[in-house]
């Protein structure tokens, strides 16, 4: 065998190797991260990116997971009314949305419209980075098709009101009603729970307290959105004011 064909053997056998093992790191890395997912259909998330970056640029890190039942359905609502009204109903995409977002992001280039929905905000928040490049929001499209598929939407509203950064190194709703309300989120009015959720998805610029007009207005145009969305059978059982038929026995 000439030189040059034991190099060009020995360079195939190399990139050979090279393309094994880039297959079995995949491999790894899609098995841990499946893993990942389903284990946090139970287990809060240990620390997210955007709150490690919180606290290392010195914003600090203040959060307190709670479950579902410490928050108040106040809280559940105004999120919704807020930020995703067709959240009980869609698949993780409110594909409209994303469609009349687009349209006003071609006319209006320099002031980007979002349209995320809860199950992508998730997504974002709980797996990835803050960021509005289409490598991050192709990996959005596939953690919030997996939390859908493997989460509850009550789980994954759950996880929402536990990550959502409501304030400059604040993350939450228990963090938020103890710091703006002195009071645990359970216990949030209806007022004081859409203050919380007019400050998304921008709470440093928007702050909960000292309220500017606009979170007073907003805070006020989602109050009205409760009241309509709140007779929904469909909002009821997601924020667990739902009420049994006659006849039919509680589980």
């Amino acid at each position: 065998m000439s030189a040059a064909k034991a190099n060009k053997s020995k360079g195939n056998s190399f990139l050979a190797n090279a393309w094994k093992w880039t297959q079995r790191i995949f491999l790894w890395i899609f098995i841990f991260q499946f893993l990942y997912i389903i284990l946090l259909r139970w287990v809060d998330p240990p620390l997210t990116i955007t709150q490690l970056v919180s606290w290392v640029s010195g914003h600090g890190l203040k959060r307190n997971y709670i479950g579902s039942r410490e928050m108040s359905s106040n809280a559940k609502l105004a999120v919704i009314s807020s930020e995703d009204q067709l959240f009980p109903d869609h698949s993780g995409f409110d594909w409209k949305s994303i469609s009349k977002a687009r349209k006003y992001n071609e006319k209006k280039p320099g002031r980007i419209r979002g349209a995320s929905t809860i199950s992508q905000q998730v997504a974002k928040n709980v797996f990835l980075w803050q960021d509005r490049s289409w490598f991050r929001k192709g990996l959005e499209v596939y953690f919030t098709f997996m939390i859908e598929t493997f989460w509850s939407k009550k789980r994954i509203l759950e996880v929402y009101l536990n990550v959502i950064e409501t304030g400059d190194g604040i993350f939450g709703i228990e963090a938020a009603a103890q710091a703006y309300f002195n009071k645990p989120a359970k216990n949030l009015s209806r007022q004081e729970a859409a203050m919380i959720a007019a400050c998304l998805p921008n709470p440093k610029r928007y702050p909960v307290k000292p309220p500017s007009s606009f979170i007073l207005s907003k805070a006020a145009y989602i109050q009205r959105q409760m009241t309509n969305l709140e007779t929904d059978p469909d909002i009821q059982e997601m924020i667990g004011t739902a009420v049994a038929k006659p006849g039919k026995l509680n589980k």
